[in-house]
């Protein structure tokens, strides 16, 4: 068995230990485009595949699916796929070419981490 569900979200300078970090974060992302307060994002809020099926590349699927809906006639308007990721699943997002969003929750349970959607081709 497999699942996900996912939510609205927003990348914002809250998810940021310092302003400067979030500026950081804009400018690696944004060249000269206009500053915001926040971007639009998804947040996959659950993802789970049973243990008797994991390895086969599932959670990957269902990933690049979402993914693959978000950016082809995206008339949602987002950027970012998002995901608190629980420190043991970190290495499968990594894989997934998820990135950290910030080094502000280093010692947490869960690291908040993204994806920019317009890395993919559509």
């Amino acid at each position: 068995m497999a699942y996900f569900s996912v939510a609205n979200d927003r990348i914002s300078i809250k998810d940021f230990p310092t302003n400067t970090d979030f500026n950081r974060f804009r400018k690696h992302k944004f060249v000269n485009e206009k500053r915001l307060k926040s971007y639009p994002a998804i947040k996959l809020c659950r993802l789970g595949i049973d243990k008797s099926i994991q390895g086969q590349q599932i959670g990957t699927f269902l990933i690049d699916f979402v993914s693959t809906l978000f950016v082809t006639d995206n008339k949602s308007g987002c950027r970012f796929l998002t995901v608190d990721a629980y420190l043991n699943a970190i290495p499968f997002y990594l894989k997934n070419d998820f990135a950290f969003l910030s080094s502000g929750d280093e010692n947490k349970h869960t690291r908040l981490m993204y994806f920019d959607l317009s890395d993919i081709d559509s």
